[in-house]
């Protein structure tokens, strides 16, 4: 019941359920199931032997013609399904798989009686969605229970015959599968890195806009403040008169827009130096494994909506300083979902952590956006720091 298909770059195509989000960040088509539709060619041989069967009986046949037409059905519900949650969250549930495949097994069981040993090709799809699905040892258990079946089925099975060939293909298009799917993830995890990249040049160039405004226009602005507050000074020494009057207002006017242009371009720079989530997990990374902390952290952060990204990043930043500074952790991990961030490790717990101005003001930006932070103590014995944006469920 379960396969898809997927090809590197749109172009090569292959009967599984595990689709890669497309390299451009674009959702999949509308037509994708049709890379799946393909390959169930290979279920017309099944389809005829079961109805034109001389040996089952009707109830049989149908029977068979039914559970074959089921599992065609399945596998293109699965795959659609399957590449869709890909593409959305980038998640993998092996439980879906094995669901999958246990049904997908018992639908051809139901149809080898009237099918025979040609419903065997069906096996190719269980071997290649596990092995697009299902991470490398579990796939390779899949692959080979596979086998004991194609080769013990038709050798203890009365009338069924031999299909030692068809070995060679089930493992062939395993194989195939499995070269795929690394190609997919390959190129997913370019895509990803891709956007880190762009995300971390865009981050920096804004930090270097705002250092050369500050520093250019700001010390300009400083020296025009000093300038005009010292030449109002020698004006009060100046005799009263309405031309040294006029001339005192004008200058306090330049000194008091002067100042008000130089707090205007403190704001803007202050504003421009924003916190990246991306940027923070590459800090992150960095600053654990200088304090010989092992790091368990997210590769990408394209789960987490544009709009929680940077309360999400004040968090990561506030609780990898607490890891690094004061939990006396060895380990500490990250996860990011699309409404909560949770930072966590295996150090000293709530009782050995500061908790001082940063969580102090991290509290104060969460409920500015309506977002929650929560302190318990982590599965690992250590101290675990949760953000919940939009009074979501951690």
């Amino acid at each position: 019941m379960t396969a898809g298909s997927e090809g590197t770059a749109q172009g090569a195509a292959s009967p599984a359920g595990r689709p890669a989000p497309f390299e451009d960040g674009r959702r999949p088509g509308r037509f994708g199931w049709v890379f799946a539709a393909v390959w169930l060619f290979y279920l017309l041989q099944p389809l005829r032997d079961a109805w034109s069967s001389r040996t089952a009986p009707l109830p049989w046949r149908v029977l068979a013609v039914a559970a074959l037409l089921a599992f065609a059905g399945g596998f293109l519900a699965f795959f659609v399904w399957w590449r869709s949650r890909r593409a959305a969250d980038g998640s993998r549930r092996p439980a879906d798989v094995w669901l999958a495949l246990a049904i997908g097994s018992v639908l051809l069981a139901l149809a080898a009686p009237a099918g025979g040993e040609s419903t065997l090709g069906g096996l190719v799809y269980l071997g290649v969605t596990a092995s697009m699905t299902l991470p490398l040892r579990r796939s390779l258990a899949v692959v080979a229970a596979l086998v004991l079946l194609a080769v013990g089925l038709p050798r203890v099975v009365p009338g069924w015959t031999p299909q030692d060939g068809f070995v060679t293909s089930l493992l062939l298009a395993c194989f195939a599968a499995y070269g795929i799917s690394q190609v997919i993830e390959r190129n997913a995890q370019l895509a990803r890195a891709r956007e880190q990249l762009v995300d971390l040049a865009v981050t920096r160039e804004r930090e270097r806009m705002g250092r050369d405004v500050h520093d250019i226009l700001g010390h300009s602005l400083t020296v025009i403040a000093v300038k005009t507050e010292l030449a109002g000074r020698l004006l009060e020494e100046l005799p009263a008169g309405p031309a040294a009057d006029r001339a005192r207002a004008e200058v306090a006017d330049v000194e008091r827009l002067a100042r008000e242009a130089l707090a205007d371009v403190r704001a803007t720079v202050s504003g421009t130096r924003h916190v990246s989530l991306t940027g923070e997990l590459a800090t992150a990374r960095q600053a654990l494994a200088a304090a010989g902390i092992a790091a368990d952290l997210p590769s990408a952060v394209d789960v987490v909506p544009a709009r929680h990204r940077e309360l999400f990043a004040w968090a990561l930043r506030e609780g990898v300083t607490n890891v690094v500074r004061h939990s006396g952790a060895t380990w500490c991990g990250v996860r990011l979902t699309a409404d909560c961030v949770e930072i966590r490790d295996d150090g000293r717990g709530p009782g050995g952590c500061g908790t001082g101005s940063g969580l102090a003001g991290l509290r104060t930006r969460a409920e500015q956006v309506r977002a929650r932070v929560e302190i318990e103590r982590a599965p690992e014995s250590g101290f675990l720091l949760r953000v919940v944006a939009g009074g979501g469920a951690a």
